[in-house]
C-alpha cells in the first residue's frame, strides 16, 4: 500500500510539475502545463462526446502531429483526457438528442431520452456525471493496484510470451469487433498484411512496395489512422441526413433528488465494477460493458417494465460501466505494451512518435510518465465533472450546429496536421486514399478498427516470432513448449472456436444490435 502511495505521489508531482513558459509582454511565467493540457484533453474529449458523428479515434488521428511539440507525459495526458473526455460527452447527447455521441452511450439513449422527454432530461444529465465521476476514480485506483504486479509479471515474459499475448488480443478484438466475423477477420489480416509493407530490417529487402520509394519506409501510423478513421468518418456522415430530437421540454435541475440518488447508488457500484473487469479484456470488451450492466440492471429490478420508459437505474449503471471501462482499458496498455482498442492503438502510435517503447519498462524507464497518466485521469475526472454540468446550456446550442458547418474546418485543420508531420504534399495525397479505402470499407459493413489493430500490432507480432524463433532455432515447437506461451494460444484458440458455434454467434450478434 506504501508503494501504492509512494508512485501516486510521483504522478501528481509530475501532473503538477510546472514549467517555465516565456509570454511575450510579462515575461517568464511558471505555469502547471500538463494541468492545462489535462484541461485541454477533457473538453476537446467532451465536445467530440457532444458532437455525434466525429468520435475519439477521428480526434485524437487528428491531433497527433500536435504532440511533436510537446513533452511525452503531457501529450499523452491530453490524448488520455480526450479518449475519457469523449464517453462524458457521449452522455449529452444520448439524452437530449437520442443519438449516441459514442458506441458506448447507445444503452444511456434508451432511458435517458425518455427522462428528458419527460421533462427529467437535468437528473439524467446530473447522474450521468455523477456516475461517470465515481467509476472514474474507482477506475484509477484499480488501475494503480494493478499496475505494479501485471508490470513484474509482464518482464518476466519473453518474446514468444509477448507473440501469444498479442495474438490473443487480436482474436478478442475478432470476437468482440461489431458485425461478421468474417469480415472482422478480414480486416485484422489487412492491417497485419499492411504493417509488413515496406523494408525488412533483417534482410534489406522491400516488401509490398510495388517499386514506390515513399513505401520504403513503410506507411506511416498518422496517414493511415487519419485516412480510415479521420477523412473517412467525415465522408460517411456527409452521406447520412440528419434527423435531431431535440427535446423542447425544459432541462430541468441538474441535481437529482434523494430519490433518485438512491435509485441509482447500486447501479451506480454495480456498473463500475462491470466496466471495469470488462474494461481490461483485449479487444475492445469496454464497449461491452454499457449493455452487461443494462442488461444486470433490468433483470435486478423489482420492476423491469419500467426500463425503456425513463428509469434512472438505465442512465446510472450503463455510464458508469461506460466510464469505468474506458479507464482500466489503459491496463493492457501500460502493463504489457498490448492496446485492447483502436484508441489504445493510437497512443501506441503517439507513445512509438515520442521515442517510448510501451510496455512494462514503461514504469521502470519512464516512471513520471507512467503515473503521471495515471493520476491525471483522477484530475481529469474532477474536471469533467466541473466541465459537463455548468456547460449544458453551450452543448445545447452546438448540438443546433449543421456537422455540414463544422466538417471544412475539420478537413483544413487535418491536411494541416498531416502535411506538418513530413513536410510531405504526398502524405496528404495519400491519407485521402486511404480515406476513400475506409470509407468504402464502412460502406461494404466492414469495421476499420479491428485494421488498425492489425497494423500496431502487425510489427510487435513480427519482431516477437522472429526473435523467438531465433531462440529456438527456427522451431516453432519450442513456441508451444513454454507453458504461459501455450496457456495463452489455447486461450486464444479456445475463444476463437466458441465465437464460431451458432448459439454464441447469435447471442453476440444480439448484444451489438442496435
Amino acid at each position: 500500500m506504501m508503494e501504492i502511495l509512494s508512485n501516486l505521489g510521483t504522478g501528481f508531482a509530475a501532473v503538477l510539475h510546472l514549467v517555465d513558459v516565456a509570454i511575450p509582454g510579462i515575461g517568464v511565467v511558471p505555469l502547471p502545463v500538463n494541468i492545462f493540457l489535462c484541461f485541454t484533453g477533457c473538453l476537446v474529449g467532451t465536445l467530440i462526446g457532444v458532437l455525434p458523428g466525429v468520435g475519439p479515434i477521428a480526434t485524437i488521428t487528428m491531433l497527433l502531429p500536435i504532440t511533436f511539440g510537446l513533452e511525452p507525459t503531457g501529450a499523452l495526458i491530453m490524448l488520455a483526457g480526450i479518449y475519457y473526455g469523449a464517453q462524458y460527452g457521449g452522455s449529452t447527447t444520448a439524452i437530449l438528442v437520442n443519438i449516441p455521441g459514442e458506441a458506448t452511450s447507445v444503452v444511456t439513449a434508451i432511458d435517458g431520452h425518455e427522462m428528458a422527454k419527460q421533462g427529467r432530461a437535468g437528473s439524467a444529465l446530473g447522474i450521468a456525471a455523477l456516475g461517470s465521476f465515481f467509476a472514474g476514480c474507482v477506475a484509477t485506483l484499480v488501475i494503480a493496484a494493478l499496475a505494479l504486479p501485471l508490470t513484474r509479471m509482464a518482464l518476466m515474459f519473453g518474446p514468444a510470451e509477448y507473440f501469444s499475448l498479442m495474438v490473443m488480443g487480436l482474436v478478442f478484438a475478432v470476437v468482440l469487433a461489431h458485425g461478421a466475423l468474417s469480415k472482422a477477420m478480414a480486416m485484422i489480416f489487412l492491417g497485419l498484411l499492411l504493417s509488413t509493407v515496406g523494408t525488412d530490417l533483417e534482410t534489406g529487402e522491400e516488401r509490398l512496395t510495388f517499386g514506390f520509394p515513399p513505401l520504403a519506409d513503410g506507411i506511416d501510423f498518422a496517414v493511415l489512422a487519419m485516412g480510415i478513421f479521420g477523412f473517412a468518418e467525415v465522408l460517411r456522415n456527409l452521406g447520412i441526413d440528419e434527423k435531431r430530437d431535440l427535446v423542447s421540454k425544459p432541462i430541468g435541475r441538474l441535481l437529482p433528488s434523494p430519490a433518485e440518488l438512491r435509485q441509482s447508488a447500486m447501479p451506480v457500484v454495480r456498473g463500475t465494477f462491470i466496466g471495469a473487469l470488462l474494461g481490461i479484456l483485449p479487444g475492445n470488451g469496454a464497449v461491452l460493458g454499457p449493455f452487461a450492466s443494462y442488461s444486470m440492471e433490468k433483470k435486478l429490478a423489482r420492476q423491469p417494465g419500467r426500463f425503456g420508459r425513463g428509469a434512472i437505474e438505465g442512465v446510472a449503471g450503463p455510464e458508469s460501466a461506460n466510464n469505468a471501462g474506458a479507464q482500466t482499458s489503459f491496463i493492457p496498455l501500460l502493463t504489457l505494451g498490448v492496446p485492447p482498442n483502436a484508441v489504445m492503438a493510437l497512443m501506441v502510435g503517439a507513445m512509438t512518435i515520442q521515442g517510448i517503447i510501451p510496455g512494462p519498462q514503461v514504469m521502470t524507464r519512464n516512471p513520471d510518465l507512467f503515473w503521471g497518466m495515471i493520476t491525471s485521469m483522477w484530475v481529469g475526472n474532477l474536471m469533467l465533472l466541473v466541465i459537463n454540468l455548468p456547460l449544458i446550456g453551450l452543448w445545447v446550442r452546438l448540438l443546433r450546429v449543421p456537422y455540414r458547418l463544422l466538417f471544412p474546418t475539420i478537413l483544413v485543420f487535418s491536411c494541416i496536421g498531416i502535411y506538418s508531420i513530413n513536410n510531405s504534399p504526398l502524405d496528404v495525397v495519400m491519407t485521402a486514399g486511404f480515406a476513400l479505402v475506409g470509407y468504402s470499407l464502412i460502406k461494404l459493413g466492414f469495421e476499420p478498427a479491428p485494421l488498425l489493430l492489425g497494423f500496431v500490432l502487425g510489427k510487435l507480432i513480427e519482431d516477437n516470432l522472429r526473435r523467438a524463433l531465433l531462440m529456438t532455432r527456427g522451431s516453432l515447437i519450442g513456441v508451444l513448449e513454454r507453458p504461459i506461451s501455450a496457456a495463452l494460444l489455447l486461450i486464444a484458440l479456445a475463444v476463437l472456436v466458441a465465437a464460431i458455434l451458432p448459439a454464441l454467434r447469435k447471442s453476440r450478434d444480439r448484444v451489438f444490435a442496435e
